[in-house]
């Protein structure tokens, strides 16, 4: 065999985005590109702000001795003070650089992090839906992945969680704003999260909560995303710039642990190590240097609420029912067939979706609306006779 038998298996179960990415392209040449429409793939299409652009040209200027050499590998102290100074704001705590570790992405932290935690068949707790790549982040490092179910309106449910938990329990996922609902977890239920993680603690059982929040600022209506790094000392926050300042492709994020974690020296000592080790010595020097000067800036999240709007109406007026997002730039909308045979009548129609199952949850798709607000107009058509095409079959 050319490959290892744990690659061949994840290729076999490979992420249904990227399947049906790349199935878009071939839809393209039989219908032409003016013809599809790809809702896909979470890559955003906004321009980074202004700023980035003047921040990058003053970097790749400066000609310093060893601007583009290594570091240490939590990141420079610099870059690591500015994003202290971000979570402490974000997260109510007094984090400092000494809690942060740069990264190669929120993907690249969600590894570090796992490697640095997880014994052989510890268990990472994860709600339903979740992000495609979750699973095979925890198998990297020979972690269990368990999934608990949400409540009807994807909202955590705490007690679902409470039953999932073992001896074996290492950590609990969470990703708010959630991809691929939207959902944002409240106080409420944050409080419960943690509360019962608490109760684990004082008898000697460390749970680990990770939350995943690269959308962190891309919320709408007013929402605010709870803080949490102030509520459970046990807590850490991974993030990027991936989607606040549309960099997904320059690969830059962080960890951030709770100020008052148990043994929070040890910790940070592994997760300095993992970074190195996992062969990612450090996250891009380019990219820390030009974050430094711009991580309080956002790219213009009243564009992304435009197109959630407009996609809203579209679906009301195919008579598609779905949770009203609250942030993140995805809507999970519920289908009237199996989700792959929902996906696949789409498809006639030069519609392109991913199937929920791609996320842990069958009868439901997922459409991305990080794409022109013509697009979105120009396919509302295509989607309500798809849905009456479907009905008269």
């Amino acid at each position: 065999m050319p490959v290892a038998h744990k690659i061949k298996e994840s290729i076999e179960a490979s992420s249904m985005i990227r399947m049906m990415f790349e199935e878009g392209i071939e839809l393209r040449k039989t219908l032409g590109a003016a013809n599809v429409f790809d809702f896909t793939i979470g890559n955003p299409d906004l321009n980074p702000p202004e700023s980035f652009y003047e921040a990058a040209k003053t970097e790749v200027l400066d000609r310093a001795p060893g601007v583009h050499g290594y570091m240490p590998n939590a990141g420079y102290p610099f870059a690591c003070e500015a994003m202290a100074k971000m979570c402490s704001r974000e997260h109510a705590v007094n984090c400092t650089a000494a809690n942060v570790v740069m990264t190669c992405g929120a993907a690249g932290g969600l590894n570090v992090l796992f490697k640095t935690i997880l014994n052989p068949g510890e268990e990472v707790i994860v709600p339903v839906p979740y992000f495609a790549e979750y699973n095979f982040y925890v198998s990297n490092h020979q972690g269990q992945m368990v999934t608990v179910r949400t409540n009807d309106d994807f909202s955590l449910c705490v007690s679902a969680i409470a039953a999932a938990i073992t001896d074996k329990t290492r950590a609990v996922l969470i990703n708010t704003p959630n991809n691929p609902t939207g959902r944002i977890y409240d106080e409420k239920s944050l409080n419960e999260l943690c509360s019962l993680l608490r109760s684990h603690h004082e008898k000697g059982q460390t749970i680990y909560l990770v939350s995943d929040e690269p959308y962190r600022e891309i919320v709408y209506d007013g929402a605010v995303v709870p803080p949490l790094l102030n509520r459970y000392s046990e807590s850490f926050c991974v993030t990027s710039f991936s989607k606040t300042l549309s960099l997904p492709g320059e690969r830059i994020g962080y960890i951030a642990q709770s100020p008052a974690m148990s043994d929070g020296a040890e910790v940070m000592n592994g997760l300095i190590m993992c970074n190195r080790i996992l062969g990612y010595v450090n996250a891009p020097a380019f990219a820390q240097r030009v974050v430094s000067r711009i991580f309080e800036e956002r790219v213009n999240v009243a564009a992304y609420a435009h197109r959630r709007d407009l996609f809203i109406r579209l679906l009301d007026d195919a008579g598609l029912t779905y949770v009203k997002p609250e942030g993140a730039f995805y809507i999970f909308i519920k289908s009237p067939v199996d989700d792959l045979e929902f996906s696949n009548h789409l498809k006639k129609y030069g519609v392109l979706a991913v199937p929920g199952r791609g996320f842990g949850l069958k009868g439901y798709i997922r459409i991305a609306f990080c794409v022109p607000a013509d697009t979105i107009t120009s396919s509302a058509p295509l989607w309500k006779r798809a849905v009456e095409d479907l009905k008269k079959a």
